[in-house]
């Protein structure tokens, strides 16, 4: 079982690659290219929409939406790019993955300020 979630991990991440070398390749749609970089730049974000730390939804993220993301944008992306972008996605993933601070930042100040707003809701309701 456990080889099975790590092969599954493992092919999530190359897929994550693929896509990240589809998002530069002239070839690929500027619609298929929009949300493939928002799926690559979600997935390399340092950060989560959804905390890991909150039980359940925390993981449902990275367990749900970011595979559906990834068989969506491959559906939008032709054949022939995906073949010629697994070869540069094997390099990359020796090499490491990239990161999005600036997404990572942005989605901090979401969260900040759902937190501000909250602090303010209570405040108000016991002053």
């Amino acid at each position: 079982m456990l080889k099975k979630i790590k092969a599954w991990a493992r092919n999530l991440k190359r897929h994550i690659f693929i896509l990240y070398c589809a998002c530069k390749d002239e070839r690929v749609p500027w619609y298929a290219k929009l949300y493939t970089a928002c799926v690559v730049t979600y997935a390399f974000s340092p950060i989560d929409l959804i905390p890991d730390f909150i039980p359940i939804l925390g993981y449902l993220d990275d367990v749900i939406l970011v595979p559906i993301g990834i068989r969506i944008a491959l559906k939008m992306i032709p054949k022939s790019v995906i073949s010629d972008c697994e070869v540069k996605a094997e390099e990359m993933m020796k090499n490491g993955k990239p990161t999005n601070w600036i997404v990572g930042s942005i989605i901090v100040l979401i969260w900040g300020l759902i937190i501000i707003e909250a602090i303010i809701k209570v405040y108000r309701f016991f002053s």
